[in-house]
Order: C-alpha cells, then structure tokens, then sequence
C-alpha cells in the first residue's frame, strides 16, 4: 500500500468513525443558533471530501467543469443547502447532512478501492521485470565487477562469462565462444563468434569468455524498451475504453442540464400553469438525487480497472501484454500461425537417440565424447552433455578434425571416427541409415561400425500440451511455419498435431503465408502469430496480434509483438486468451450492470420514488460492486 493509499485509509476510518458516533449521540439539540451535530458534520464532511471540493474547483476554474468530482461537490454541498434550508435558520436538525456525508464517504471508500486494485495489478507487473538481465560485467583493477547496465556508456568494454545472456549490443573485441542464437535468427544451430563478429543482446554465451565493445546505451536494450511498453500499456485503450470515455463526455453534461431542468421547470410549471405553490425544496431535493445517482463512477473507473487488472493477472503469470486494445483483440482469437525453432522447439541440439550400438549405449556416448573433446563445435558439446562425466584428454590422442566430414582420434588405443556417412566412406566402413530427423553421427571403432547418435532440436515438453488447449478452448485452426526442410517441419507438425504447415520459407514467404491467411479468415476472427527471432519481427508486426518468446526473444520480435511470454512457454497462449475472454466477459457484466441500475435509479429519482440513499447506492454501491467484480480479473488461477 503506498503512502498516498494509507493516509487516504486513515481518513476513511477517522470519518466513519466520527459518523458512528454521530448517529450514536443522544442529543438533538443543545442551545446556540448553531448545533454541535451539524458543526461536527461539517468537520466529518470536510475531513472525508476536502481533495473532492478542491479537484471540482480546479476543474471549474480550467473550464473542465462536466466531471465526477464535480457532480459529487454539487450533490453533498446542495444536501447541506438544503438542510439550511428547511430549518430556515433554526438549524436543529441534519437529515440532510447525514445523506451528504455518507455519499462523499461512501463515495471515497470505492475510489480507495480502486486505487487498491490498480496498485496491485501495477505491482504485479513491475514484478515481472526482476526477470529480465540487470547487469552488466566490467573489470576494474584486475577484477569483475558486475554494475547497472545503465551507467555503462556506449563504446564501452563488457565482459560476458558462459551461461550470462549478453545485456547490450555490440561488437567481439577478445576472445572466442559459441552463442546460443536461436531467439535472433531463427535458426536452431549455435554459431560461433570471434574478433570483430557482432554480437546482439538476448543471445546467450555458452563457452568462451567474451570481452564486448558496446555499440548501443542500455536504454535501447530489451529490458528498457520493455520497461517502456509497459509504462505506456494504459495508454493503449481498448474499444470498450473509448466508448466509455466518449459515453462520459456526452452523458456527463445532459445529466447535469437535466438535473437542472427537474429542479426548474416543474416548479415554474406549477406556479404558471397550476397555480400552486412551487414546492422549490421537493424538487431541488429530487435534481441533487438525480445528480448523486447519475456520476458515471462505476464506468468510468471500473472499466479501466477491469483492463488493468487483467493486464496486471496475467503479468502474474509471465504474460506480458501490452495495453488493454491487444488484451481485447486477443480474446477474439481463432486462427494461431506458429514458428517452429525456439517457439514449439527449444532451439538447441540434444541426443535424442542412439540406434544400432554394438557397444552399450553409455560407452559408445563415452567414446564419442572423448573424440569431440578438443572441438568447440555445438554438436560436440551436445555429446559431451549427453555422457555427462568427466573427460580425461589424455586417454585421447591423434586428433584430426576433417572439415565437413567430422573427426577421427586414438582413444584407449582405438582408432575411432565420430562423423557423416562421407566420413564412414574414407574409413572404409559402411553406414547404417537412420529413420529419425535430425543430424546423424555414425560411430566406427578399429574399422567396424559401432552404432550412430541423433542430435536434433527437441520439441518443448509443453508444446503438445499447447495445442491441445488451443483446440480445446475453440480455435478453429492451427498452422506452423518453418524456414527448416520438409521432413523436419512435417514430423514435428505431426507429433504436436498441427493442422497445417509450410516449410522452407524465408521472413519474407512467412509475411505472405499470414497475408494470405488473413484474407481468408472471418470478418471477425483474430489471427495471432507466435515467434520469437529477429526473422520472425515482420510476421508478428503484420498479425492481428503479435506473440513472442520473451526469456530467449530478440529485441525486434519483443518489440514487434503485442503480447510476450516471458517464460517462452507455449502452454501460456491457451492461458493468455483465456485471461483476457474473462476480463472481457467482466466487462461487459460491469457495464450492462452499471447502466441497468443508473437508469432505473434515475428514473426513480425523477418521480420522487428513490431518495438519497438509494442515490449512494446507485452510485457508491454499484461502483463498489464494479470495482470489486473487476478485481476478479487479478485471479487467473482458473483462465
């Protein structure tokens, strides 16, 4: 709770406390012209509406007269005007007075309320930057020190260790090392950096200390454009927003000029055409009603709200979207276009397989780990990962690395090739073909075949699952598209039961395949694009709604995108949709409910039927109830 927050729940309870006490008290009357209990309501009315009077005098003086602050003002100060009015200067009693303060009590209750919901979803979603990188590596006198990311100049030198993800752009100054750069091409196989080679921010060093010259500030990395979208999401209105922004500035002044023409016109009409007498009281009682029960309150707050809300429940979960009209055009989805290498795949290689082994399945890996030792190649580190012991170099000698065959060393005394089926060919040995996708490294031992290992980039764990709940939520239809072959693309189309997929593309055939795609869909069906590499920028710009990797993302696809999932999990699509349907389905509860009561109210309060305390009802009340059914949104745990 911020400090603004407390002091305003401290006025809350020290007003409530002092109307308890002022309906407790006993007496009516003490002598002097002027009661305590009115003296005392006045001191409770002030304490709980001071900022509302001084907010309506601003916006009087700006000649931004037509807004809540304003109706508020007007309805309690006419409530005390009336109470003035009907003692004619004997004041002893304040029925009114107790009406006006509870509306401006009542009142302040939901805008803390509001406050209340709108900090949480902002803290939820400030939470959700802890994530992201928020340093940088620089030495100084010998040693590493890790400082803000933000007092690092442009044309500095960064050191990146392995494993760190690289926190600014810039180019290789010393050193070599390979990079985990799925996020920025689309491409599943690491590549290998040295002198003078770019390097981008996002990417992910996995052997080689690097030392980095900079090339940008931190302020254009991710994380601060990140930072900035979400600084700007509330800005980003939904359709809904509009309308009930525009719906405020028409309906705010006729409520005003009809509460006008109620307190008038039916008096004057009575002493013009009637004869009778005017009953002024009667009818101003029934215009400050009609002004109490008209402030647009629970519209104009609620509706907001149940977009930030939504927007701060999903941040919870790792979703971040970035403003209220993307979080609308979402629940609208029905046609999902995924990119396959680091969006359904983890981008990286791993052995998936070892087939046709004449030796157990741990000393062929053993063997061919120890043959890879010496290289710094990704499938090489692949192998190594998949023993997963220590190596000692010295059981290995004769190392020859063959350029686009493989290698062949002496370990243990064994001649041993670790390569293509064009390598088994120069060692005179035949190789057994493999079913499986991926890239094959066939194992010769003394001059025999010994087996062959898949390496391939694995499906995530949760990207069946993924599709699963896309077709189980009622999308009418899934689609992949890949720069990679055929065969690949068709059997990771299958295995995750994909409805349709395109292959071999280049950024520019995706753009095409969505364009197409688009103009074949409904009127109103939304198509969202999944991706997560700098290939993947036009595509996503060019979808109904943009949807990227955000932990292994570029810049250009978060940036491109509309919606980021910071996890990089696929299972969180199905999940942002279904946020974002039952925010919608809040919001429209909260305008028909709101609505329904005002005009019902008002129309009570235009005959006289309801009095001021249905008025606080109709306004406080259903704003309360809005308010409190818009915080729903927060909980996401059943979307």
């Amino acid at each position: 709770m911020t400090k603004k927050q407390k002091k305003m729940l401290t006025r809350i309870i020290i007003s409530t406390l002092i109307f308890i006490v002022l309906q407790l008290l006993p007496f009516e009357r003490i002598p002097g012209p002027i009661p305590v209990k009115f003296i005392l309501y006045v001191v409770d009315f002030l304490i709980i509406g001071y900022d509302i009077l001084k907010k309506a005098g601003k916006g009087i003086w700006n000649r931004q007269v037509f807004d809540e602050n304003f109706l508020m003002a007007i309805a309690t100060l006419g409530a005390f005007a009336l109470e003035i009015y009907e003692q004619k200067g004997n004041l002893l009693l304040v029925d009114d007075c107790n009406e006006a303060v509870a509306v401006m009590l009542f009142y302040q209750i939901g805008e803390f309320f509001q406050a209340y919901a709108v900090g949480k979803s902002r803290k939820n979603i400030t939470q959700l930057m802890d994530i992201r990188p928020d340093y940088a590596n620089i030495e100084k006198d010998g040693q590493l020190i890790q400082v803000d990311p933000t007092e690092v100049a442009k044309g500095s030198v960064i050191i990146v260790q392995p494993g760190e993800k690289i926190p600014i752009d810039g180019f290789v100054v010393e050193g070599t090392s390979t990079l985990n750069t799925s996020a920025l091409t689309g491409e599943s196989l690491p590549v290998e950096v040295g002198l003078k080679d770019e390097v981008i921010s996002g990417s992910i060093n996995l052997n080689g200390l690097l030392k980095i010259q900079t090339s940008k500030d931190f302020g254009e990395s991710t994380v601060s454009k990140i930072l900035e979208l979400v600084e700007n999401a509330s800005s980003r209105k939904s359709k809904s927003e509009e309308f009930i922004s525009k719906f405020a500035r028409v309906y705010t002044p006729a409520v005003v000029f009809s509460a006008l023409a109620l307190a008038l016109l039916p008096p004057l009409a009575r002493i013009l055409f009637m004869q009778t007498n005017a009953n002024w009281q009667t009818w101003i009682y029934r215009a400050l009603t009609f002004l109490v029960i008209s402030c647009p309150c629970a519209l104009v707050i609620s509706i907001p709200l149940s977009f930030f809300a939504g927007l701060g429940g999903a941040s919870k979960d790792g979703i971040l979207i970035k403003g209220s009209n993307y979080l609308e055009t979402l629940s609208k989805t029905k046609l999902i276009v995924f990119d396959k290498t680091g969006t359904l795949t983890k981008g990286v290689f791993q052995v998936t397989g070892v087939h046709h082994n004449k030796l157990e399945e741990e000393k062929l890996l053993e063997y061919a780990a120890l043959t890879e030792c010496a290289s710094s190649h990704p499938i090489s580190k692949s192998l190594k990962n998949a023993y997963g012991k220590f190596l000692d170099r010295t059981r290995v000698t004769e190392i020859e690395e063959i350029s686009g065959l493989g290698i062949t060393a002496t370990v243990d005394g064994h001649k041993v090739a670790a390569g293509n089926e064009k390598l088994m060919a120069k060692v005179g040995v035949q190789a057994v073909g493999c079913h499986c996708i991926g890239t094959i490294i066939h194992m010769a031992i003394d001059g025999e075949y010994s087996g062959h290992i898949v390496i391939s980039d694995v499906v995530k764990q949760t990207s069946k699952d993924a599709l699963l709940a896309l077709k189980k939520i009622g999308l009418a239809k899934t689609v992949m598209l890949t720069g990679d072959s055929k065969k690949v693309a068709d059997s990771v189309a299958q295995e995750l039961g994909i409805d349709e997929v395109h292959s071999e593309l280049l950024p520019a055939d995706k753009v095409e395949q969505v364009e197409s795609l688009i103009a074949s869909k409904g009127k109103n069906e939304v198509l969202a694009f999944v991706g997560d590499g700098i290939n993947d920028a036009p595509v996503l710009s060019r979808a109904d709604i943009g949807i990227a990797m955000g932990a292994m993302g570029s810049d250009a696809a978060i940036e491109a995108a509309d919606v980021v999932l910071m996890d990089d999990d696929p299972l969180k699509i199905a999940k942002a949709i279904g946020i974002s349907r039952k925010c919608l389905r809040i919001v429209y509860q909260n305008i028909w409910f709101a609505l329904i009561v005002k005009f019902s109210c008002l129309l009570l309060g235009a005959v006289g039927i309801a009095n001021m305390w249905l008025a606080i009802f109709a306004d406080v009340g259903v704003m309360v109830l809005a308010v409190l059914n818009a915080i729903r949104a927060l909980n996401t745990k059943k979307c």
